[in-house]
């Protein structure tokens, strides 16, 4: 059996390192203070973030609507474009390492976890 490909999650303002494999940057904005080579960033795939106004929305008051960002983001990633790119970084993270790479301050309560479960979810074949 096949082992499911693992997703690792790195702040873009650290240094790379050797085992990230591939790094996809899964930001709606290019990080700010950043040099593009500084990043070290293979890919920037703007199709699985958070629409401009939803990422808006959920930042006017994160703790109240997180849950709601949850859904709303998960309905954003079903349409057709980041269904496709989903599809694509699940076929590269079970080829080799793969790290998504954010700008954000707190990975753990930002868009990450949700695009994560969704690229699990979609791994294994989950319900939409």
């Amino acid at each position: 059996m096949a082992q499911q490909p693992r997703y690792r999650v790195r702040r873009v303002y650290d240094a790379p390192a050797a085992e990230d494999g591939r790094r996809i940057l899964v930001d709606r904005l290019w990080p700010r203070g950043i040099g593009k080579q500084q990043a070290a960033i293979d890919e920037w795939v703007r199709e699985v973030t958070p629409s401009n106004d939803l990422r808006k929305w959920y930042h006017a008051d994160p703790p109240t609507r997180r849950a709601e960002f949850g859904t709303r983001y998960r309905l954003e990633l079903a349409a057709d474009a980041p269904r496709e790119a989903l599809a694509r970084l699940r076929r590269e993270a079970a080829a080799g390492p793969l790290t998504l790479v954010t700008g954000v301050k707190d990975p753990e309560h930002s868009h990450v976890p949700v695009l994560l479960a969704e690229l699990d979810e979609t791994l294994t074949g989950g319900s939409r």
